[in-house]
Order: C-alpha cells, then sequence, then structure tokens
C-alpha cells in the first residue's frame, strides 16, 4: 500500500455522498499518491463536476488529474484508464444489482473484480476506518508457492490499512467440514481437521505476528464464515485474496470475492497474484 504512487478513483455524479473519494483521500493523505479522478459515460458532459472535484482537492494539497472516458462498458473503461496511467490502485464505490438483474447478467463490480489488473477497493459504506478492525481473510490449509505470495500480500495490505487507520488487523481462516468419502482421514473428523488447521496456524501466525486474540479459525465455507466473522467484529474493510490456475484459457477468479461482496458490511479490497495481474495485463494488451 505504502508503495502506491497513483490512485484511480472512479467518481460517479449521481452519488453525492463520494463514498470512493473520501477513501482515496485518506489513502492519498498518508502515501501520498496521485488522485486521478475518471467519469465513466458515453456523454462526456461532466467538464463543470471534475473542476470543482479538482480544485477543492488541488486546494486541500492533494495532486490531482481528470478524465472522462467510456470504452464499451464501465469495466473495461476503468482497467483502460488504469492501465494507460499506470495506477496501483483503483477505487470504486460498490452499488449492487438487484438480484434478478445479477442472476440474468454478471454485474460490473463483479467484472472489475475479475478482469483488473491491480487491487481493487470496493467502498461500501461510510463508516469510518480509524481506530477500526481490519480483517483479512486468507486460506491458511493451502500452503502452496502461489497462496503463500499471496497470503503475504493480503497480510501486509491488511497491516498497512491497519496503520493508516491506527487500526486492529484480525485474521479469518476457514476450514472444511468433515467428509466421510474423503481419501485422508485427516479430513474425516472434525477433531482432526481443527488440529491440522490449528497447527498450520501456528507456522502463519509465528510469520505473519498474529496473535491467538486476532486469528479467527472456524468450520465451514468461506463465502458464510467471512461476512459472519466482518459482521461480528464490525470490521471497517476485508482483504480479500483470489487465485486462478495457470492453463485455464481467460482469467478466472474464485467465486468468494464475488459472492461475499454484496453481503458484507464493510469496504472489500481484492488483491490477485503478480501471475494473475501480468496474464491480465496482456489480455489488455491483446485488445
Amino acid at each position: 500500500m505504502q508503495a502506491i504512487r497513483s490512485i484511480l478513483v472512479v467518481v460517479d455524479p449521481s452519488h453525492l455522498e463520494g463514498l470512493a473519494l473520501k477513501r482515496a483521500k485518506l489513502i492519498a493523505g498518508v502515501t501520498q499518491s496521485h488522485l486521478h479522478l475518471l467519469v465513466c459515460d458515453r456523454k462526456a458532459d461532466h467538464a463543470a463536476y471534475l473542476a470543482d472535484l479538482s480544485g477543492a482537492l488541488a486546494s486541500e494539497g492533494y495532486s490531482v488529474t481528470t478524465q472522462q472516458a467510456w470504452n464499451e462498458n464501465l469495466h473495461q473503461t476503468v482497467i483502460a484508464v488504469q492501465q494507460a496511467e499506470g495506477c496501483g490502485l483503483v477505487i470504486k464505490q460498490h452499488v449492487p444489482d438487484n438480484p434478478l438483474k445479477r442472476f440474468l447478467l454478471t454485474p460490473d463490480d463483479w467484472k472489475l473484480l475479475r478482469y483488473c489488473p491491480g487491487p481493487v477497493l470496493m467502498v461500501k459504506t461510510d463508516t469510518p476506518w480509524t481506530n477500526g478492525v481490519i480483517l483479512a481473510a486468507v486460506d491458511v490449509g493451502n500452503s502452496d508457492g502461489e497462496h503463500r505470495t499471496l497470503h503475504a500480500s493480503i497480510i501486509s495490505h491488511g497491516y498497512d490499512i491497519a496503520g493508516l487507520a491506527k487500526g486492529t488487523l484480525h485474521v479469518i481462516s476457514a476450514h472444511p467440514s468433515p467428509m466421510l468419502s474423503a481419501a485422508d482421514p485427516t479430513f474425516q473428523l472434525k477433531e482432526s481437521i481443527e488440529a491440522r488447521y490449528r497447527a498450520e496456524c501456528r507456522a502463519f501466525q509465528e510469520e505473519f505476528d498474529i496473535s491467538d486474540e486476532r486469528l479467527h479459525v472456524e468450520e465451514g465455507p468461506a463465502d458464510v464464515l467471512i461476512p459472519h466473522v466482518a459482521h461480528k467484529l464490525k470490521a471497517a474493510v476485508t482483504v480479500i485474496g483470489t487465485v486462478a490456475r495457470t492453463g485455464i484459457s481467460g482469467a478466472l477468479i474464485g467465486n468468494t470475492a464475488e459472492v461475499v461482496l454484496d453481503s458484507l458490511e464493510s469496504d472489500v479490497l481484492v488483491l490477485k497474484p503478480d501471475e494473475i495481474i501480468a496474464h491480465l495485463e496482456e489480455l489488455v494488451a491483446q485488445r
């Protein structure tokens, strides 16, 4: 987070509360990042709106530029600008689609999470981050190289946000329910599953300096447990990662980040491994 030099802020003239810009100002105030404000609209008639925003931010000492653009749809517009401007973070206010529309069409925000070659912060509330709980969601049971690298990124970003917000980092890791049909006897008993996860968590805790009080290991599906624990802790931000397997044509994202986006009551920061980001950048360059 500290290394971010430029932030792309998707602003919407119809969202008068400007939640995305509030979060961008908080982060830029600490990291000294440049703010690039983007209105995604076919009609390029928001010059006055952007000039007002830019003037106000400049008077407060922020480095700021503005742009109006449209490239087929919202997520492609955001991604094209993010790549052109070299922005290390995208911030957008999340507005959930109604369930019927979401059933028929993949929401734009889901597509942005899938295909954006970089971290995306979806802002959902105006709850202050200051002194709040930052929740990092990891899968301790997966300790392959790809997951370990992603875990390190999730925890690092979690600590960065906790630092700038003077908050506290907590970690949630879900483990599977017992399966009598599992080939490995470890996964047939609740006690043995939990014992295995607790043992793996010890190494994880030592590596990332996570105390027992700040680690939450529970049984069940991640897309249910993450919102549950976030609600219980009144988390201000939830940091979650996604891993796509190499060798699959196109860009794939685990469903968890998308499913929890609407059910979480906190802001959501979604991260990807470097190799997935590189693959997505290649896809953008081919268009």
